[in-house]
Order: C-alpha cells, then structure tokens, then sequence
C-alpha cells in the first residue's frame, strides 16, 4: 500500500510536529538505578525505533546484556564501548523523541561519583530531572548528591523513580518508606512538583501503561506525567541579556552587536545599557539571518544595531536600562569541583560567563556542603566532585546576574589556564559589597617618573628551580653586579620571606599558591617603585607564575629557570631538606612528593648542574643590558 503523503498531509504533518511543546528532562541516580534501561523501555514501548536498530539490540543484548534471554534496553544509550564492557554510563548520552502530545530530548547521565561532572553538565540544560532509586538499596549517597545538584541548577520539576519494583514484589510498604525518605532530605531544595513513580523499568510497569502489579498506586505512570507536567519557560519574562558575541562590521556603513539572547525580550526603540561602561543608548534594529524583525526573544541569535555609538565588543553584556546586571571584580557562589587536582584558593583560574573569559581566583572558601547530612563542613580546598560556597574575585569586573534571577547570565565555568580543562561549574549567589568604598588613589609620581630618575627599567627577575638549584646562589650575584653598575635593585627570596610577611603558611599546596600570590603583589609595588626585584622562590606550579606575570606589563616579568637536575640539587643538601624529605620527616618537598612544573618558554634558562654560579649570573646581566633595562 501507498502511505506517500499528499503535499497537503506534509505540511499539515510538519505544522503540527513544530507545535508541539518540547520538554528536556535527565536521568540520573547511583550507579545500576536504572537508568539507561528506562530510557530504553521509553524508546522501545513509544515505538520509535527501526527495525535495523531492533536487530542490533537483539545482537548486542546477547553478546553485552545483563538480563539473561531478555532484551537489554540500556544498550540502546550505552553507547561508548568502554560502557558496556564495564555496565555502566560514563558519558552523557542524549536521545530525541516524540509522543502525540509533545517532543523530549532526554540526557542519560552517569551515575558513577567518578562521573559527577558529566551530571551536572546533563543537568544544565534539562527542565525536569528523573532521579531513579533502587527499591532494594533505598536512598543512597549518590541519590543525594544528584538531588542537591539538580536544585543548585535550578531544576524545580522532579520525578522520583522508585526502580526495580519487581524485585521487592512490588511492595507498598518499600515504595513508601524511600518516598519518606526522599522528602525528608529533599525539602529544603525548592523543587515546585515532586512525583514519585514506582516502577520497572525492565518489564515496563508503569513506565507508558499502568501495571496490574501496584493496584495500591494511583498517580500517573511515567510518560503521562512528562506529557503532562507543565513547565513555564521563564527565560523570556527575564529581564533582557544580550551577551556580545562579536562586533559585526561588513562595512562603514554597519555596525552591529551579535549573540544569542540570554534571556527577556527585545524590541526596536527599547532603552538599552552596556553594562560595562554603563552608557545608555536604543535599538535602533534587530537584524536576524531572516532579515530585521520588530522584536526578539530568549534563545534568538540577533544582530543588535544602536542608535548612537557606543563602545562595546565582545564579553560586553547589552541589557535593559531599566533593570541592569550586577558589573563588580567580586561575588559569592556554589561551585561543583570537577577535576581531580584539587581547587586551590589563590591559584589563577579562568572564569568564563556568558562570552567573557577573565582571570579569576577564590578568595575564600566559606564552607563546602556534606551531601550525605548538608552540614556546612570548613574546607581549605575542594576536591573532585565536592560542592562548596566560595568567594571569587576576578582580575577585571564583569557583569552577571544571581542565578536565581537569570540563571544564564549567572553560571560559570572555570578553567584551567594551563591545560585549558573545565575544572569547575558555577552558580552565582550574589555579588560582593565589601570593596565598593576601596578606589585607586591618583598618584602624582608614576613608576615610569620613579623609574627614570635611577635611569633604569623595572622588572621583576623570578628565579625558579629546585631546592638547592642554586637559585639564592645566583640571584644573590646578580644583585651585587647591579649594585656595582649602580643599579637600584631589592631581593626577595623564599626562606626570608617566610620568617616575616609569610610565616603563617607551611607548605601545603593551596599554601604554597598564597605564598607565592603574596610576593608577588608585593614585586609589583617594588615594580611601581621603579626597581629591579630579584625573586628567588621555587614556585613550583606554572599557574603561580603565570599570575605573577599578568600582574605585570610587557616586559616587567623575567622568568629565569635554574635548570639543576635532581640529583645535584640533592647532592648539594646544605641543608638536610632532601635527605629529611626521604626519611618521611618533611611532606610536600618539592621533587620528591611533591611535583615541580618546569617553566615551557622562561626568557632566560640557567644549566645550573653544569656551569659556575658567576657565569650564570654573568648571562642574567647580559640578557638585561642587551634589553635596555639599563
């Protein structure tokens, strides 16, 4: 038979497919909850998988699955190879489908507490979250740990998925014990609907039809709910955000502000604001790729042109004059630690919202939250998959929004500035008061002023290298040839620095970041003061270092390596650092169990383990009369 639609049908059929609301939901849980094999059940009972797909889960099912002559539906989302040799979901696995009723793009996301960043990263993007418990094992850590991240991210639609029924013969008493559980520790998380299902996903009760099995339960089953369940999209009624992308400049003639709409709505002649300068302007015209248009709305890629000039490029936010973004170098936060090294307080992040990217750190750890009780716990550093309130401040102000009152202009993610990784996700709670009464006084004298009256320019030389790579040694050479050419110069060096301005710290690495953020201010006051700082640290992290290199302009950072392999450095031992280290009597010893990061491109790299101290300080002063500096 025929089925070819008529023109007429086609249209009529596509018409009514781009009606249809769209609901994005996850699922997520501890590890072997369930969750692939529902998303299977949902696939396999909706019918929308063909007949080639059916074929491979038969095969895969035989060779991969977990239940027995069965079919085993949580191979059609576990895609990844090393997924099904191990059973469980490392990746996020996205799948689209359909209903009569309305369209779902569901994210299946590990349950492994090795895998929690990849959650969170499902959960960003998701308007309800289906967090499956197995009936047998109850509440578990992980159940926890989804749940409070799921309300951090603003998700206030959830399903609790009481799985594997069947294998508590389909008890009453079980379902309703893990329901009062579940709401006991769930109260305080916001969550506007909570609906909990019990069912199986791998027979289907109560997943699309009701099952005979729980004739004492009278709620809806799985797929009626998500038909039903109404979600109101508040991203329009926000007030406007418009994040620059990029400054569109085809010709004299154009010039408009690209991006995609945050949130709120805008229209031609509304009043606008760059939050950066705080300079007010209209909109003049909202060009989109099906030519201009009288408004735009949340999740619109547009072209913004203005009514006057005003300066604006990308990571500029426009938005709506009468309801401005916070624009501050400080706020307080939830942050997700999703990397293995720890978060240091003090190291230099990335800190990216929305299109801007600007250096940042953490200030301070307030508390870190125990997923188990939700106790505020003191922290003095983050690891992996912890969730923690700290206060960040950034090397330049930026504007956000709380997330609470516009989620996409009030998340972040941080990045490492070394391997570039996403190291960390973000809400922002609010912004920071604390240093509005603090400006910067005007000087009369500048450092260039300063700097030529002793007829040099300033620049900070960083000597880095082992313990014992003669670094002290060196820079204490150098210092006293400038001195005789009648240079002005100061020294700081580690172990002196540490019976005053640092003795506080020990040698943890987050200490180690402070002790080296601290000295590094503190060159560049000695820069402003028109100097030659000689700073002799290991500073053993690249991070650090790049940090104390940005707090300076072109050209007032050297960074000298003292190339000394480790076994010299150890050789030498004046001070019985490297034979304690071995003995177990010193922890954290750089080079033996603790790491040092060697500099990837130093202006200057000294063989420490070959040639005398003299002839290396030679090469320091060499490199800097060849340059100017004096």
């Amino acid at each position: 038979m025929d089925q070819t639609l008529s023109p007429g049908a086609a249209a009529d059929y596509i018409a009514a497919q781009e009606n249809k609301s769209l609901l994005r939901f996850l699922t997520c849980g501890s590890v072997d909850d369930g969750k692939s094999t529902l998303i299977g059940r949902l696939l396999y009972d909706t019918k929308l998988l063909f007949e080639d797909q059916l074929a491979t889960l038969e095969n895969d099912s035989r060779k991969h699955g977990t239940t027995g002559a069965d079919l085993d539906f949580a191979l059609l989302v576990d895609g990844l190879a090393a997924e099904r040799e191990q059973g469980i979901t490392i990746d996020v696995a996205y799948r689209f489908f359909a209903t009569d009723t309305r369209k779902f793009i569901v994210a299946d996301t590990p349950g492994h507490e090795q895998y929690t960043r990849n959650m969170a990263t499902g959960a960003s993007n998701s308007d309800l979250a289906v967090i499956l418990v197995d009936a047998r094992k109850g509440i578990l850590t992980q159940t926890r740990r989804h749940s409070y991240i799921v309300s951090l991210l603003g998700i206030r639609h959830v399903v609790l998925a009481i799985n594997k029924i069947d294998l508590v013969d389909f008890s009453q008493s079980v379902f309703e014990e893990i329901v009062a559980a579940y709401r006991s520790f769930a109260h305080d998380f916001g969550f506007e609907t909570l609906v909990a299902i019990p069912l199986s996903a791998r027979f289907g009760d109560n997943v699309i039809e009701r099952s005979p099995h729980t004739p004492w339960y009278h709620g809806p089953v799985l797929l009626e709910h998500l038909e039903a369940v109404e979600v109101v999209r508040a991203a329009a009624s926000r007030p406007f955000r418009l994040p620059v992308q990029w400054v569109n400049r085809p010709n004299l003639d154009f010039r408009g502000f690209s991006g995609t709409i945050a949130s709120g709505v805008v229209r031609t002649g509304d009043p606008v604001v760059v939050a950066s300068s705080g300079v007010t302007t209209r909109v003049k015209s909202i060009v989109t790729g099906d030519g201009e248009r009288p408004e735009a709305e949340a999740g619109e890629a547009v072209t913004l042109t203005l009514a006057d000039e005003v300066d604006a490029s990308r990571g500029d936010v426009i938005a709506a004059a009468a309801a401005r973004p916070d624009f501050s170098d400080q706020f307080a936060a939830h942050l997700i630690w999703m990397h293995e090294e720890p978060l240091l307080p003090g190291r230099s992040y990335l800190v990216k919202i929305g299109t801007r990217t600007v250096g940042a750190s953490v200030t301070e750890i307030k508390h870190k939250v125990d997923v188990n009780s939700f106790q505020r716990l003191a922290a003095k550093t983050l690891a992996l998959n912890e969730v923690g309130v700290v206060n960040f401040a950034t090397l330049a102000p930026v504007a956000f929004d709380p997330f609470a009152a516009v989620p996409q202009t009030g998340s972040f993610i941080v990045i490492d500035r070394i391997s570039n990784l996403t190291v960390g996700a973000g809400m922002i709670d609010f912004g920071l008061r604390r240093a509005t009464n603090v400006h910067w006084q005007a000087l009369e004298v500048t450092r260039q002023s300063r700097a030529a009256m002793k007829g040099q320019q300033p620049v900070v030389l960083w000597f880095t290298g082992l313990s014992g790579a003669g670094k002290s040694t060196i820079a204490n050479i150098v210092e006293k040839k400038l001195h005789q050419l009648g240079r002005h110069t100061t020294m700081l060096d580690g172990d002196n620095v540490r019976h005053g301005l640092n003795k506080d710290l020990g040698f943890t690495s987050s200490d180690r970041v402070e002790n080296i953020r601290r000295v590094a201010e503190v060159s560049r006051l000695f820069v402003d003061a028109g100097l030659i700082v000689l700073v002799s640290f290991i500073s053993p992290f690249r991070a650090e270092r790049a940090m104390a290199r940005e707090l300076l302009g072109p050209g007032e950072f050297v960074e000298i390596f003292v190339d000394t392999p480790l076994a010299v450095a150890e050789s030498r031992d004046a001070k019985g650092l490297y034979k304690r280290a071995r003995a177990g009597e010193i922890r954290n010893f750089t080079g033996i169990d603790s790491p040092y990061e060697r500099p990837e491109a130093p202006e200057i790299v000294l063989e420490g383990g070959t040639t005398s101290p003299e002839a290396l300080a030679d090469e320091v002063v060499e490199y800097l009369q060849s340059r100017g500096y004096f």
